[in-house]
């Protein structure tokens, strides 16, 4: 299930409100002693986790999908940091890790059942009453956790105002009366503490002064497929700019930007500062942002982090249509 953006809690219901967790989404499916961790976009996730692997096939059932979200508590506070210290290519540092700073799966629905039978059609009420008896039925590891959720919208609040400090990303708002949706957002609305969208990078400028990266080139995939460019972030200091190099240079060439491409220089600009490099569509980042009309963010960017765990055409336009 994808979600739409709203700028405050729902209360027109019926509904169930969960906290947003910071982590990656994760579909976990098993069957007889298989474990499957996938995420949303289909990538396999399994190999990054394997102590989730293992403590899934440690639970009583034989059969099930859940869904859930993957993320990683550093004391009474969620670190999505380390959350991407785990996509490495290395397996003994994994394992290191995942002993060091383990990962935990927050469960939020339950897709097929322990008798294998599909419950995507019905409701949500209906679904969440077998995931907490699917929870209820047996002991589950540590690291296999029930999501919390409530249908009282007073909660929801609270946990928007207590949690923050945790790290909570902000509340989840879903339909009770809706079967599961997947590749749609006509079920669930999120509310963000910031506003933030997933964007691919579809090019780079390099900085006026040196030989770092000046500005990543945002793009958003239209209606028709192709990548529009939508604006820009240029919020990092002088180190991170060299080693920006590192990760987008290795991927400069066509395609870049399909569809809306970025502007000729200006009266401001310098030669140096106004040429771009187009790049393959094979990066996502998340930014904030304070204003979007007019098919572009109105200022620039902020720069919060990369989404490995995303794939780069999930990056529409849609993300940003607000409640």
């Amino acid at each position: 299930m994808e979600a739409k953006s709203a700028d405050t809690i729902p209360e027109d219901g019926p509904y169930l409100y969960e906290p947003k967790w910071d982590g990656f989404r994760c579909l976990a499916f098993r069957s007889g002693d298989k474990v499957l961790l996938q995420s949303k976009a289909g990538q396999p996730l399994g190999r990054y986790f394997p102590e989730l692997v293992t403590a899934l096939g440690l639970l009583k059932a034989r059969k099930f999908v859940l869904d859930g979200e993957i993320v990683i508590f550093v004391g009474d506070r969620l670190s999505f940091d380390d959350l991407l210290m785990r996509i490495h290519p290395a397996e003994s540092r994994i394992r290191k890790l995942s002993v060091s700073t383990p990962a935990t799966l927050m469960c939020f629905d339950l897709l097929v059942d322990e008798r294998g039978k599909s419950l995507v059609q019905l409701p949500l009420s209906a679904r969440r009453c077998k995931l907490e008896e699917f929870f209820a039925s047996s002991s589950t590891p540590e690291l296999i956790r029930l999501s919390p959720a409530s249908t009282e919208s007073r909660q929801a609040k609270q946990w928007m105002r207590e949690r923050s400090t945790m790290g909570l990303d902000g509340i989840i708002a879903k339909r009770l009366d809706e079967p599961y949706h997947s590749g749609d957002r006509n079920a669930m609305i999120k509310v963000k503490r910031i506003r933030t969208a997933d964007c691919v990078v579809g090019g780079f400028r390099y900085a006026e002064k040196g030989n770092g990266i000046g500005s990543l080139l945002l793009g958003l995939y239209n209606d028709e497929g192709a990548l529009d460019h939508v604006g820009f972030t240029s919020s990092f200091n002088a180190e991170q700019r060299e080693h920006l190099k590192k990760t987008v240079e290795p991927l400069i060439g066509p395609p870049g930007f399909t569809g809306r491409a970025p502007g000729g220089p200006s009266r401001w600009s310098t030669r140096r500062s106004s040429e771009w490099q187009p790049l393959k569509p094979k990066l996502v980042c998340e930014v904030s942002y304070d204003h979007f009309s007019g098919g572009r963010f109105r200022h620039g960017t902020k720069f919060i982090r990369w989404r490995p765990e995303k794939r780069p055409d999930q990056c529409t336009f849609e993300q940003l249509q607000r409640r």
